[in-house]
């Protein structure tokens, strides 16, 4: 009952939480701001939306085919097919709890592959450390391009400079503390832990020791500029929005990939968070909450439907 109830809550506090977000953002807008948001979705170039959706599914088949070549650097063939539906049904559980698809992707190619899961989850673990630096390379990208715009919002938010090195210095030291913790603390929890992760480090290490390396970050380096390509086609789909210059384009993006990360599939938190960095730019509220409501439900569309036929079709093309 404990496990369920846990369970239950796990999907129904993101749930909420973003509920919450979408009550308070069209709340906050005014009747003759939702009528210009209708009016944006009526007008818009579906064209745009629809490249970008074709754009969105090459970096789906490239996570797909990046799997292979840590999967092969480890013993294991496995169908292209099976990887990438299993990719495809991850991001539909990504919906329910924030970042389980991971999880879904490892157990389902030890069913199908008879990969150990914790051989595939650790491969994924070692895309998501790659994937994580790729996206802090975006991060310094555009805020180095877009510092003083960042700086003179956060001095509105009375966020000294001071306060963010600090915080940053704090961190970074509590990061190392924890660090030389696990190299060369001999606590019971730790020697533990060591040993139930003993399954991830080889799938970790494979990025560095695979023979297939260079092409394995090249199609992480593809991922990431069709996600980037994939929303900033998305920009003429709205006249208030084609003239946006590209820095401006990246800073939406990280934004919209941190909203996506941290909640289940960015529900409420996405469209919020473009609406406001755009705002920063001088876009009305309304053309920022249309662009970014535009952009979410046709990906969420895109992600569900994929994911519902990658579920029925995994067990049909693996009856064996």
């Amino acid at each position: 009952m404990k496990k369920l109830i846990g369970k239950l809550l796990t999907i129904l506090i993101p749930l909420v939480i973003g509920v919450g977000i979408i009550y308070y953002q069209f709340t906050t807008l005014t009747a003759d701001e939702i009528a210009k948001i209708k009016v944006s979705f009526q007008k818009a170039n579906y064209y745009y939306i629809l490249l970008s959706l074709v754009i969105a599914c090459t970096g789906y088949w490239s996570r797909a085919y990046r799997w292979k070549y840590s999967l092969n650097h480890l013993g294991y063939q496995t169908k292209f097919s099976t990887n990438f539906f299993t990719v495809c049904v991850s991001y539909l559980v990504n919906f329910t709890v924030p970042r389980s698809g991971e999880i879904t992707r490892a157990a389902l190619l030890k069913k199908y592959e008879n990969v150990p899961f914790d051989k595939a989850f650790g491969t994924i673990v070692a895309e998501r450390i790659v994937d994580l630096l790729i996206f802090f390379l975006f991060v310094f990208i555009g805020f180095l391009l877009q510092f003083d715009t960042i700086y003179k919002f956060l001095l509105s938010q009375n966020v000294s400079l001071e306060n963010l090195i600090v915080f940053g210095i704090i961190g970074s030291v509590l990061f190392l503390i924890f660090i030389l913790i696990w190299i060369y603390a001999e606590w019971d929890l730790i020697l533990k832990l060591k040993k139930k992760l003993a399954g991830l480090t080889e799938g970790i290490t494979t990025v560095y020791k695979m023979k297939d390396k260079w092409k394995y970050i090249f199609h992480s380096f593809f991922i990431w500029f069709s996600y980037l390509m994939m929303f900033y086609v998305a920009i003429f789909a709205l006249p208030e929005t084609k003239e946006i210059t590209f820095d401006i384009v990246i800073m939406g993006f990280i934004f919209g990939s941190l909203a996506v990360g941290f909640t289940n599939g960015g529900l409420g938190a996405y469209p919020f968070s473009i609406a406001l960095i755009f705002s920063l730019y001088g876009i009305t509220k309304d053309v920022g909450t249309a662009f970014g409501w535009l952009v979410w439900t046709s990906q969420t569309t895109l992600s569900i439907c994929l994911g519902l036929l990658s579920y029925l079709l995994l067990p049909i093309l693996n009856k064996k």
